[in-house]
């Protein structure tokens, strides 16, 4: 793994004592103030941890010292031996620790998310289970204090949804949640099954960040705008107004509809938000192939057509088949509760192959 410096803990150090002082001074105000105190907010626990960094080295160094004084007293020396052993056990962890949180973070880590379900092969059955995976990402919402808010809902005629689209508010949502994206595989014993046989079915997840105003701008003149009649469930505005709002962005020619408010200008608003996010996306996804090589060797790219997961009702398992984990927790994991293990492993050999590629770039 690779050495952070000396060098580079103390100008770590230098920048947050001077953060500190800013904070303390009392001279800061409006935009510059809201700046620092992000600025103060990120870099603490990369502080704290490269103090910890400094600090085992320090004291190693001084009991290393005592032990190879040929004068020092036989039982200071064995003290100091046996707390040096166990300072050597410490510091691994430690500057691992820092190593990590001095990674390249996402810039889209602390936003908020768009979550898209979307029932794949498997008819009815994927419609069901669409329904499944939402209510499990709900009450995992509701476990980590977030907000979650649906905007647009198809659902299926015997339950579930062929299509829900929901947005997450909450601290560090995206970073929790990114490597949700891809084909999520269900094999289970459908109610509708007399024989009793195993039906494999699919449902697709997106996750995408949702962006500030700064990061997308929507020309008018690139949007074509379509009202309609909503069908389908709704309840008497249905069929009697032109509520439902179509929005296609000519340029990429991405199609966005929206049609579970009595309010046009509600279903615009909200159509406009998913139209916002899937651009964002879109030029993020650009900017990553540059770095392509590199993202292979990751957890996972969000490819929305990658099989990532398979949940077996008759065996209790859930199966991570980009980093070849199972639990036996199948209940736990659509309960919500249980998904906090799943996202912790992946966000760790996220974090470990990124080490790895560093530790290879020198």
């Amino acid at each position: 793994m690779t050495r952070i410096s000396g060098e580079r803990i103390a100008q770590i150090e230098a920048r947050f004592g001077k953060l500190q002082a800013l904070m303390a001074s009392g001279t800061l105000v409006g935009d510059e103030f809201v700046q620092t105190a992000k600025d103060y907010a990120e870099l603490e626990p990369v502080a704290r941890a490269a103090a910890e960094v400094r600090r085992l080295r320090a004291e190693l160094e001084v009991l290393e010292g005592l032990i190879g004084d040929s004068e020092s007293d036989p039982d200071i020396v064995k003290l100091a031996a046996a707390e040096a052993e166990t300072i050597r056990e410490r510091l691994p962890p430690a500057e691992k620790n820092l190593a990590i949180r001095l990674l390249p973070r996402d810039s889209a880590d602390n936003r908020p998310a768009m979550l898209e379900i979307r029932a794949g092969t498997g008819g009815d059955e994927a419609a069901l289970f669409a329904g499944d995976l939402l209510r499990m990402y709900t009450r995992f919402a509701e476990e980590q204090g977030w907000k979650i808010e649906i905007l647009s809902a198809n659902a299926a005629d015997v339950g579930g949804f062929k299509e829900v689209i929901a947005s997450v508010n909450g601290s560090g949502v995206f970073a929790k949640l990114k490597f949700e994206s891809g084909v999520h595989r269900v094999q289970r014993v459908p109610v509708t099954e007399s024989g009793g046989r195993i039906h494999t079915s699919a449902a697709t997840v997106a996750v995408l960040p949702e962006p500030e105003e700064v990061d997308v701008q929507i020309n008018d003149n690139d949007l074509r705008i379509d009202v309609y009649r909503a069908s389908g469930s709704g309840g008497q505005h249905v069929n009697t107004t032109d509520s439902a709002v179509r929005i296609t962005h000519i340029p990429s020619g991405l199609v966005v509809t929206q049609q579970d408010e009595k309010s046009q200008h509600k279903n615009k608003a909200k159509a406009l938000k998913v139209l916002a996010a899937r651009l964002y996306e879109l030029e993020r996804s650009k900017a990553a192939t540059a770095e392509a090589d590199a993202r292979k060797s990751m957890v996972g790219s969000g490819d929305r057509s990658e099989r990532i997961r398979t949940y077996n009702f008759p065996q209790g398992r859930v199966t991570d088949h980009r980093i070849n984990l199972t639990l036996h927790r199948l209940d736990e994991i659509l309960e919500g509760w249980g998904l906090n293990e799943l996202i912790n492993a992946l966000t760790a050999q996220d974090q470990a192959a990124r080490l790895a590629n560093m530790d290879m770039a020198g």
